[in-house]
């Protein structure tokens, strides 16, 4: 009687659970659940049952992924904005702001932000925990280029000392988020031009001058 000398391989070892890597797809159907869900109900709504429901997988898959279903808006939201990216430095305050509204219109065209932003602002109004969540994502990059913006023109002798960075960001991007998110109007050929323009001319006005004490 002969033996096979081929030795027998030894049964795979299964990767442990925690070790599993997550699917970009799966990340990727789930991302897009809540965009449809939260257009449908709104973030008060919102669950991790409709949201996995609509992705077609289990709700563990959303939680390996997200603690809650606001960290899971947050990270959308934290997709489309602008922190990190780098302060406009084209050598004019007009240059300056023009660059920063085409980056935040272009942000602001972007579908998440048109379905993601007017609920959770609703949501912040009625809960401190998003509100402060919502300011650093929203804001603190925004913040840091106008800061940029300004004292650079500060710096040029464009703008007086003391301009409120807070200010010129309002300026800039208020008019922007009315017609971009709120009206949702296209935004003409030549408008960020105008708006540029207007804010620039605005901000080296300053707030004495805007609203004049009347006698």
């Amino acid at each position: 009687m002969t033996t096979d000398p081929t030795p027998t391989p030894a049964p795979a070892r299964r990767a442990p659970a925690g070790a599993a890597v997550l699917r970009e797809d799966v990340t990727e159907a789930i991302r897009a659940a809540v965009v449809e869900e939260l257009a449908a109900v709104g973030f008060a709504r919102m669950s991790i049952e409709g949201i996995a429901r609509r992705a077609g997988v289990g709700k563990t898959a959303v939680y390996r992924r997200w603690k809650s279903k606001l960290h899971l808006v947050l990270d959308l939201v934290g997709a489309f904005a602008v922190d990190g990216l780098p302060v406009p430095a084209t050598g004019s305050l007009y240059g300056d702001v023009r660059a920063l509204l085409e980056v935040m219109s272009h942000v602001l065209r972007h579908p998440v932000a048109s379905a993601v932003i007017p609920d959770l602002l609703v949501e912040a109004a009625r809960n401190p925990e998003i509100a402060d969540a919502v300011r650093g994502a929203l804001l603190d990059g925004e913040r840091r280029m106008a800061e940029g913006i300004v004292s650079d023109a500060v710096a040029r002798g464009e703008l007086p000392p003391g301009v409120d960075a807070g200010r010129a960001l309002d300026l800039a991007i208020g008019p922007l988020y009315w017609r971009q998110v709120v009206v949702r109007d296209e935004v003409p050929a030549g408008y960020l031009d105008d708006l540029a323009r207007s804010v620039a001319a605005g901000l080296a006005a300053g707030p004495e001058r805007d609203c004049p004490e009347r006698a």
